[in-house]
């Protein structure tokens, strides 16, 4: 249970990628981590794209990157509503001034685009958005898991099982 005693946010809004979303929770879960789902409202039941739910236990504006050691930012068709929110944004700067995990996946890379995080910074994402990671000065690849620091990036599902390692060794300090 090398990441007990930790805490983690995964960000929800209605259409979420369902792998995306429950795969890191789940991973991130089973070495020991707690991890508090939060969405714009708290107690909505939001919907994946493949129709799993998530109740948020938390809403954006409770939320205090201080409080946590890490952030996960599932795919998705949800990324491109919840980087709308200056809420959502604020938190993401705030891991990433605090040098602290930021796992992101597929769409996810539109939330650190917004937060303005990416210039210089190394990371892939689904090739769809390849063109609006580079707009925004990221220097992107085309792997399964990028590391760059505290922020940890991978495409889609298949790159599932290194991304939940990678972003875990982050957490644990490795």
């Amino acid at each position: 249970m090398r990441l007990a005693g930790k805490k983690v946010i995964a960000l929800v809004d209605d259409e979420f990628e369902d792998l995306e979303l429950w795969y890191p929770v789940y991973r991130v879960r089973e070495e020991g981590a707690e991890v508090h789902l939060a969405g714009l409202e708290k107690d909505k039941t939001y919907m994946g794209k493949y129709g799993v739910p998530a109740t948020a236990e938390y809403s954006w504006d409770d939320l205090d990157a201080a409080d946590y050691d890490g952030i996960l930012v599932p795919g998705g068709w949800a990324p491109d509503k919840i980087r709308r929110y200056p809420a959502v944004l604020k938190l993401v700067r705030d891991f990433n001034e605090a040098k602290k995990p930021i796992g992101q996946i597929c769409h996810a890379g539109w939330v650190l685009i917004s937060a303005k995080i990416l210039q210089g910074v190394t990371v892939t994402s689904t090739p769809g958005i390849r063109d609006d990671m580079e707009n925004a000065g990221a220097i992107w690849k085309d792997e399964a898991v990028v590391t760059d620091g505290h922020i940890i990036s991978a495409r889609r599902p298949p790159d599932l099982p290194p991304y939940g390692k990678a972003f875990c060794d982050a957490l644990a300090g490795e």
